[in-house]
């Protein structure tokens, strides 16, 4: 599966939160991360953010299941070249 993730949480567990999401995801702008992960690695990756925030933080994911159903569109710069999303 494919997703985008997006947080905003205390700068106090900022850094905890950006270190767990690059084992996962790569970087895309300051909170915002994307990438493919299994079923498993998805529910690692809970697991390791529940370690590391609370429930005022806000830590949200788009999913998609069907590689074809989205498209990735900057307007201005992006850090990689390609378009698709997924």
């Amino acid at each position: 599966m494919y997703m985008v993730c997006v947080y905003d949480v205390d700068e106090k567990r900022c850094a905890k939160v950006m270190k767990v999401l690059r084992k996962y995801l790569f970087h895309i702008q300051k909170s915002v991360f994307e990438g493919s992960l299994t079923p498993k690695s998805y529910k690692d990756l809970l697991c390791d953010l529940r370690k590391v925030s609370i429930e005022t933080d806000s830590i949200l994911f788009y999913i998609s299941y069907n590689e074809k159903q989205l498209y990735k569109e900057s307007l201005y710069r992006t850090c990689e070249p390609m378009n698709i999303l997924i």
